[in-house]
């Protein structure tokens, strides 16, 4: 059976969504980042970039989101396009998209708008204006077609799902007037079963809410440099 090593955020939200869509029998595990649990020796193992989500599968290790769609994509063999090169080429196209686009600037985003310290305008306009680009590329694709990869749900609209749930903590409460293509993907997506209980697995287990001092420590280690510094 999966091990599915879990914190209820975008990207281990996504894993949540495909196993829950598919059936396939998981065990869950909690990792609670603002106590820093990703940071323990034995959960490195199994990622050594001390992030959720991962996953074990007997004893092969998968971490990193968008590799672990494709992982359960291939084995599982649903919620993928016919192997096709084209279909294959757009389909890892968007994927690594969301990989190096969407998930980065959107974290950075949230970041410096809500969690850094001041001075940070240039840093805000930065991280706010590739966040919304890169939405707006999406919103442009999703209004010629139903979903990511044309007329079929796929794991593509999964790993968009993931962040589009908290667009307007990323971009603000207006968002979606914006975004309508993108609003309409993740409405369609929210009202399917397997997203609701998705959903659900964050009230399974006691995550910590607070960002507090000891969760900014654990959360964001770079600012000890700066401390050590004396910046």
């Amino acid at each position: 059976m999966i091990k599915f090593y879990f914190h209820p955020s975008p990207n281990p939200l996504k894993i949540a969504l495909y196993l829950e869509e598919t059936g396939e029998p998981y065990e869950l595990i909690p990792v609670d980042t603002r106590k820093g649990e990703q940071h323990s020796d034995s959960f490195k193992v199994i990622n050594p970039n001390a992030k959720t989500p991962a996953m074990l599968d007997d004893d092969i290790r998968v971490f990193d989101s968008n590799a672990m769609l494709l992982y359960l994509g291939e084995k599982i063999g649903k919620f993928v396009p016919v192997g096709t090169p084209k279909n294959k080429a757009e389909m890892y196209s968007w994927l690594m998209f969301v990989a190096t686009g969407i998930g980065p600037y959107c974290g950075q985003a949230v970041h410096f708008k809500h969690f850094a310290p001041e001075p940070k305008e240039y840093a805000v306009n930065r991280y706010d204006f590739e966040a919304w680009r890169h939405w707006n590329l999406i919103n442009d694709h999703l209004a010629h077609q139903p979903y990511m990869m044309g007329n079929d749900y796929s794991i593509v609209d999964m790993s968009v799902w993931g962040w589009a749930r908290v667009v307007p903590f990323v971009l603000g409460a207006d968002a979606w007037e914006k975004l309508p293509h993108v609003k309409r993907l993740l409405d369609e997506i929210n009202a399917r079963p397997a997203a609701q209980r998705a959903e659900a697995l964050k009230t399974k287990f006691a995550f910590k809410t607070e960002m507090d001092e000891d969760a900014r420590k654990k959360l964001f280690p770079s600012n000890e440099r700066l401390k050590a510094s004396g910046v």
